[in-house]
């Protein structure tokens, strides 16, 4: 591995003036590390992010400015199916603060790289609750608006203030608002129009006070009832989501997964109505907009997918939702998987999956 920003010469590799902080280039780096999933692949270039300053002077480089982008954060929502020729920019943005107590909300701000689930467990702590629903979910910060993470009631857009960003094209940092993001269910605006086009380095979020708890599903409505208590604190909450997680998810760290791997269809009440007719059992969720989503982790399931594998690629046991590296998948093994289970849930209920992690 070639660390260029190592190298002592009177001018930098990155060409930035002597006494300017130079890029941190890396040559050749196996991302295996850098995706949760586990999966070998390699980056040409990589250049690691700290701030707003380190995108600007890869849109300046008179390399690497012109050169196509992919952003990586925390790697907990991709599949690696080959080497990376793209430059990779590895988003490690650092910082927890308050930015602002209001009499209806605390506002507070993490850098992009910082782990979500360790702002999750900050705020709480700090006293500041409103993301307990969202603790254990893994990635960055940054990537959470990408995706607009969602959790036990709870969806990023819930909690969002604004976010800064850079323009890879013109090097501006602007700060977007949720009417910019379009963020819809496991959607953003980051995944359409400005996906590869702009680097997120800080997100603000919004906390709500008072406090509320959100304790309408199934899993807590059980905590509740088995520990006799109704009233839970933001701590009680943040604990009882851990554990249930925990439960039903693998460790990343034990377990190569990005998590849940389908998206769950939202569908009509008349499609509803019509698979109730043949599967009465399917497990199903009333939307406000009065559409219905559907749990694809039960329809994979049913379908006789839990525990099964393709090649070193499975289905977790645990919770058929999760598909896992049970020891040296490769990515084509994972997508191998993945299609064939999206082949026999259409065959059976009429429904086609949608992934949720980027497949690379």
């Amino acid at each position: 591995m070639n660390d260029q920003s190592a190298a002592a010469a009177p001018r930098p590799a990155d060409g930035t003036a002597a006494g300017v902080r130079a890029l941190r280039v890396e040559s050749n780096v196996s991302l295996k590390p850098y995706n949760t999933f586990g999966l070998p692949a390699a980056a040409e270039t990589l250049v690691r992010i700290a701030s707003d300053a380190d995108v600007r002077r890869v849109v300046d480089h008179p390399q690497y400015g012109r050169a196509p982008k992919f952003i990586l954060g925390g790697g907990s929502n991709v599949v690696l199916t080959h080497d990376i020729r793209q430059v990779v920019l590895k988003i490690e943005v650092p910082g927890m603060r308050l930015v602002e107590e209001r009499p209806d909300a605390w506002i507070v701000e993490a850098g992009a790289g910082e782990s979500w689930h360790d702002v999750v467990a900050w705020t709480i702590a700090q006293g500041w609750p409103g993301l307990e629903n969202l603790a254990l979910i893994p990635g960055t910060v940054g990537a959470a608006p990408v995706q607009n993470i969602g959790a036990y009631g709870v969806e990023l857009k819930d909690r969002f203030e604004s976010l800064d960003a850079v323009d890879l094209v013109t090097g501006r940092s602007v700060t977007l608002r949720a009417g910019i993001c379009a963020f819809g269910y496991r959607d953003s605006e980051f995944k359409h129009s400005l996906a590869s086009r702009s680097v997120i380095t800080r997100v603000r979020l919004r906390l709500p006070r008072p406090w509320q708890p959100v304790l309408g599903y199934l899993d807590l409505e059980r905590r509740m009832h088995e520990t006799g208590n109704t009233h839970p604190t933001p701590q009680q909450v943040f604990d009882w989501i851990c554990a249930i997680r925990r439960a039903k998810l693998p460790d990343p760290a034990t377990i190569g997964n990005a998590g849940s791997f389908f998206k769950n269809p939202v569908v009509t009440p008349e499609q509803c109505r019509d698979i109730i007719g043949r599967d009465p059992e399917i497990v199903h969720y009333n939307l406000p907009d009065g559409s219905i989503k559907l749990a694809a982790g039960w329809m994979i399931d049913a379908c006789g997918w839990k525990g099964k594998s393709v090649g070193q690629a499975g289905v977790y046991e645990r919770q058929a939702l999760v598909l896992v590296n049970r020891g040296a998948a490769i990515g084509a093994e994972v997508m191998t998987l993945a299609r064939a289970i999206q082949e026999s849930v259409y065959g059976r209920f009429g429904i086609r999956l949608e992934p949720e992690p980027v497949v690379v």
